[in-house]
């Protein structure tokens, strides 16, 4: 039986059972064996050679931003609205086949925008070019789901599996769980809250199908097995999304108003170039930035790290540039590293990892 197989049964087995008391551990188990089987199905072919050529695209500018969606509900629109990059545009599957990048600058940032072939459902399991598209969405600083508002919720409900099956998390925050293999000692296991969702046996149960007999776990928070999986994984992204509704201009005004009223939504019409400026605030917001409107008084002589440090003492571990602009610098904005000095009246903006 080969994975996919595998993957479809252990699927069929976990949506035929019932979630209670007395099927959670054998649900866990479920869950950690379907883990293990999708990420050997992610794992590169050793004869796929050169077949992805000129898919995947260089990191540049300030921020990477994944543009991602079924075909035809308009990304590639969006793209030549937003940049100067065309994108071959039509309405049928399959238009873009390659990864099309541009790039946006907004408020002195230079934002690389990346226009993914259209996923479809399965893309997980390597259906299309769905595996390279996934590949690329994870360098991503931010994903763009864009959407046809007049689909209904089909279209999101599909792209949000594809994702999560492997491994990218949308709008959520890492789980609050210390872990940590050792070499012997057996399992040390500890919550610092009351546990609704894990137990030490389950824990025990999904350490034991990825071979972990030794281990230190901690839980900060009432986490669930599949958050505590994905600790144990390891290699799992959490991102930001923005979900685009296009097309807006196509469906009743009460629909528009439910969709805008969705969390981490925007509603746009790429053909009648409606709401494209909001779009890019809220994309501003959840970039990777630090923009700071108030000063920050500093002795003379100050480096870039004195202020990173001023911000908070833990920001210089995830500090990855940062831009300058005033009289410190040859040209503005001047990409500077934690040496730089800064001068009266200069602005900074950081950068995270």
């Amino acid at each position: 039986m080969g994975i996919l197989e595998k993957i479809a049964e252990i699927e069929r087995e976990i949506s035929r059972t019932q979630k209670n008391k007395a099927t959670e551990y054998h649900l866990g188990l479920l869950k950690a064996k379907l883990a293990k089987y999708r990420a050997q199905l992610l794992e590169p072919s050793k004869s796929a050679g050169a077949k992805g050529e000129g898919f995947d695209v260089m990191k540049s500018g300030d921020a990477r931003v994944a543009l991602i969606g079924f075909p035809s509900v308009g990304k590639s629109t969006f793209l030549s609205l937003m940049t100067s990059t065309e994108s071959e545009a039509a309405s049928y599957e399959f238009t873009t086949l390659t990864c099309i990048p541009g790039v946006i600058t907004y408020k002195g940032a230079n934002i690389q925008l990346l226009d993914l072939p259209g996923i479809i459902e399965g893309a997980a399991q390597g259906k299309g070019r769905g595996r390279q598209v996934i590949a690329v969405a994870r360098t991503a600083d931010v994903v763009i789901m864009m959407l046809d508002a007049t689909k209904g919720d089909v279209q999101r409900e599909l792209l949000e599996k594809e994702l999560e099956s492997v491994g990218i998390r949308l709008n959520r925050p890492k789980p609050n769980i210390y872990f940590k293999p050792k070499k012997g000692g057996g399992l040390s296991y500890n919550s610092t809250v009351p546990l609704t969702h894990c137990s030490e046996k389950l824990v025990q149960l999904i350490l034991h199908e990825y071979k972990i007999f030794n281990a230190e776990v901690l839980f900060r928070e009432d986490s669930t097995p599949d958050e505590f999986i994905d600790v144990i994984v390891g290699n799992r992204v959490y991102m930001p999304c923005l979900y685009v509704y296009n097309k807006v201009d196509q469906i009743s005004i009460e629909e528009v108003d439910r969709l805008a009223h969705r969390p981490n939504s925007v509603v746009i019409s790429c053909g009648m170039k409606l709401n494209l400026d909001y779009l890019l605030e809220q994309l501003w917001e959840d970039l990777p930035f630090f923009y700071f409107g108030d000063p920050i008084i500093m002795r003379r002589g100050a480096s870039v790290e004195h202020v990173v440090c001023l911000i908070h003492r833990t920001l210089a571990s995830q500090f990855k540039y940062a831009l300058v602009w005033g009289t410190s610098t040859k040209y503005s904005p001047q990409r500077v590293g934690l040496t730089h000095i800064m001068e009266h009246e200069d602005v900074i903006q950081i950068v995270k990892k």
